[in-house]
């Protein structure tokens, strides 16, 4: 492909990265990215609080790691565009001298993230699919930062759905925490999921018909990829219920147009599932 037809598909596409970036009140998306949100939430109308709560989880769960598990090295698997309380600041805060590694291939993240996320000695970015993981595991900011002999934890936040059935989901999930990392190392994973069978169906249509590769699942299909580690307290939950502090700093807000849309998830079939495992031997 070639630069100029990459742009055009950067413009012409929407990317859910960007879309989840709106959601936090980030103000990195395109025109494309706001019709599809206009056109896909009066269906899916939870999706923003969905957004928002994930990203709430995710400073309690790094607060977690690196105040009570003395995790010091973190992996973030399809990171996404930057906004407050990244990852590298909230370990920083809680757990001095951590480690970060963010990895992502958006487009758009990849121009913002070298820049807001790589600020000092301790954080690099990683160009790269997390599909590839002998990739990601041969990087150089992968070598210099993160030591496999030291407990690591791996975060595939929010980035679940976008794993289909026939990329062996389980076998990329798992591999660097089964097969590389040592005991005492975590897995955080949350994706969006439902019980109900039609809104799945229309979901992963509505989002792979427009260039999105999508996979809703229900909870216990998220169990079975989960399935032999060890859950951390509460174990794996809707995420608004994983160690909830109302006292966490709170979000921006959102873009005038999806205001209509806070408050959906209470009557919503949907949620954002997941939580922490750990790695015991």
């Amino acid at each position: 492909m070639s630069s100029s037809d990459a742009i055009a598909d950067i413009h012409n596409t929407p990317s859910s990265a960007r879309l989840y970036g709106m959601s936090l009140g980030g103000k990195d998306w395109y025109e494309v990215d706001r019709r599809f949100a206009l056109q896909s939430l009066p269906h899916f109308p939870g999706i923003v609080d969905i957004a928002r709560d994930n990203r709430l989880f995710l400073y309690r769960l790094v607060r977690h790691l690196a105040a009570e598990a003395g995790i010091r090295q973190f992996l973030d698997m399809g990171c996404g565009l930057p906004t407050n309380n990244n990852v590298h600041q909230v370990a920083a805060e809680f757990g001095p001298g951590s480690r970060v590694v963010y990895v992502d291939n958006d487009p758009t993240v990849l121009s913002y993230g070298r820049a807001l996320m790589a600020e000092d000695d301790t954080t690099a970015f990683v160009a790269a699919d997390f599909r590839d993981q002998d990739r990601i595991l041969s990087d150089p900011g992968v070598k210099r930062l993160i030591d496999f002999g030291e407990p690591v934890a791996v975060l595939w936040l929010s980035v679940g759905h976008h794993l289909l059935d026939d990329m062996d989901p389980r076998g990329l999930l798992r591999h660097i925490v089964d097969d590389v990392a040592v005991p005492g190392s975590h897995l955080a994973f949350t994706q969006i999921v439902t019980a109900d069978a039609a809104i799945r169906a229309a979901m992963d249509e509505q989002a792979n018909t427009n260039g999105m590769p999508w996979r809703t699942r229900s909870p216990g299909e998220v169990d079975e990829l989960l399935s032999g580690l060890t859950p951390v307290e509460p174990g794996l939950v809707n995420i608004k219920d994983w160690r909830p502090d109302p006292s966490q700093p709170p979000l921006p807000p959102v873009p005038a147009d999806l205001e209509r849309f806070l408050g959906a998830s209470a009557h919503f079939p949907g949620h954002e599932y997941g939580g922490l495992l750990r790695k015991d031997a």
